[in-house]
């Protein structure tokens, strides 16, 4: 029994010094795809590739007010160090030029091996019936077209705070990792805020 307890003592210091070691790591958000407004895909609805299908889902979705926006975003982690670096929990947030849309929580466990890069996904979807419903059919129109590689450019950001579950505690990281991402015209790489 002594043994055992050593074991799993040993085991929670490991997994807390994983979680902390996070502090040293890169993130970045790599991309965003699969960017889907009332399940029709943004790329259609900006370039006027919408089947009958398509325009049927979006009137219903504006005019019943329910306008789902369902989208991945993809986030680096780059841990640069000799430790490995892991979290278990990741709460985010996310927004559309500088306003919050939507926040959830992902379970999925994440390992970063030493000196390597991983790409944690994050499957996001939210409600922008309240939004289109203030600024009109042509606020979805200006939105969709953000996404491509012609039109304005929108910047997505989302808020992640990584935690790791320790037996039956959670440690969560000491505070949110903005990240934000410049889609369409003129791209930019993404960067890391931390705050």
């Amino acid at each position: 029994m002594l043994f055992s307890s050593c074991d799993i003592l040993n085991d929670m210091m490991n997994q807390a010094n994983s979680l902390a070691n996070l502090k040293n790591c890169e993130f970045n958000l790599k991309n965003v795809t699969n960017v889907n407004v009332a399940g029709v895909n943004v790329k259609n609805l900006s370039q006027g590739n919408l089947t009958a299908a398509d325009v049927v889902k979006l009137v219903a979705a504006y005019q019943s007010k329910k306008v789902p926006l369902s989208m991945n975003l993809n986030m680096d982690v780059k841990n640069p160090t000799t430790q490995e670096a892991a979290l278990s929990v990741l709460d985010w947030i996310l927004a559309i030029d500088g306003t919050d849309m939507a926040s959830g929580t992902n379970t999925q466990k994440y390992t970063i091996k030493p000196s390597t890069t991983s790409t944690v996904p994050l499957g996001v979807s939210t409600d922008l019936g309240n939004l289109f419903s203030q600024k009109g059919l042509e606020a979805l129109k200006t939105f969709a077209s953000s996404f491509t590689n012609e039109g304005i450019s929108s910047k997505v950001g989302v808020k992640v705070k990584p935690s790791l579950v320790v037996g039956t505690t959670t440690i969560p990281y000491p505070s949110y990792i903005t990240l934000e991402k410049k889609t369409g015209a003129n791209s930019s790489t993404g960067n890391k805020t931390n705050g």
